[in-house]
């Protein structure tokens, strides 16, 4: 069984994203901030990381850049998971090194499909 990892400083968001995952059939740990996501990749390396962009401490896409800048994590999917929905802001988050980016609010489809198809690549 996979896992992922949500980090979301919003407690709503974050369970309502634990709970589509967990329904599909995914094991799933959480983070409330960039800095805390570190610390649970290091602990435990998830397959698949879903990440906010806003959050306190450190952003997603500081988050993001860490991960892909080391041969330790560089090879777990990113979802960027965000309410900047802008062009600009998939660009900047596909620039960090996102395998995909969707944009708040999401339908429950599209982030079940996007992580489901970043798990089988």
């Amino acid at each position: 069984m996979s896992t992922v990892l949500v980090v979301e400083d919003s407690v709503t968001q974050r369970e309502m994203i634990s709970d589509l995952l967990k329904g599909s059939g995914l094991k799933v740990a959480v983070a409330s901030d960039g800095v805390e996501a570190l610390e649970k990749i290091v602990e435990a390396c998830p397959d698949l990381v879903v990440l906010d962009i806003v959050m306190p401490r450190m952003n997603g896409y500081e988050v993001c850049r860490r991960l892909k800048a080391d041969p330790k994590t560089q090879t777990v999917p990113v979802v960027m998971c965000s309410s900047k929905g802008e062009e600009f802001d998939r660009y900047w988050g596909m620039k960090q090194g996102a395998d995909a980016y969707i944009a708040k609010p999401f339908q429950p489809t599209e982030l079940i499909g996007t992580v489901k198809q970043l798990l089988r690549g």
